[in-house]
């Protein structure tokens, strides 16, 4: 399964574009948003993902109650198990929590966003990703991640350009 992770869209409906085209010509079979999307009104461009998206809240998500409408969100926290993987995504404003979630050995994956910097690494046996800011508000680089689970890999991709930023083999 190839899953689409995202993080910090923030309004930007340039770069969202961006990223649900780079998702759709990729053939994801999910897209995974960690948070802060900010406004309902991003849903016209998540609507042309052409897999289904899940995500969890961020601290700049103000109109909850219309996200939760529209897009479907509903918690900070969400647990997954896929093709027997078990993943939990976090806006991860706390590192106490996301070092706490790390070390428990309960995750295979752990998928959080808040910091705008794109990064994978290993914890313990759990590997984190941080897909980065698809809003491109700090850092300048508009990313995304892409997770494969059959061939147990992922990549840090440029939205902009297609530009590989990073790849781990899990």
């Amino acid at each position: 399964m190839l899953i689409g992770i995202m993080s910090d869209t923030h309004d930007n409906l340039q770069a969202i574009k961006k990223a649900v085209e780079l998702f759709n010509e990729s053939r994801v079979d999910l897209v995974i948003h960690a948070g802060d999307y900010i406004a309902p009104f991003t849903a016209k461009e998540f609507s042309k993902l052409k897999a289904p998206m899940k995500g969890v809240f961020g601290n700049n998500d103000g109109e909850r109650a219309g996200l939760s409408k529209v897009l479907g969100i509903k918690d900070e926290i969400l647990e997954l198990n896929i093709e027997g993987m078990k993943m939990v995504v976090i806006h991860g404003t706390d590192e106490r929590i996301i070092n706490a979630l790390a070390r428990s050995h309960l995750y295979d994956i752990l998928i959080r966003g808040h910091t705008h910097k794109y990064e994978i690494r290993e914890c313990g046996r759990t590997i984190l990703i941080n897909p980065g800011e698809v809003c491109g508000y700090i850092t300048g680089i508009k990313s995304v991640a892409l997770l494969d689970t059959k061939k147990r890999e992922v990549r840090i991709v440029n939205v902009d350009n297609r530009e590989l930023l990073g790849v781990m083999s899990l």
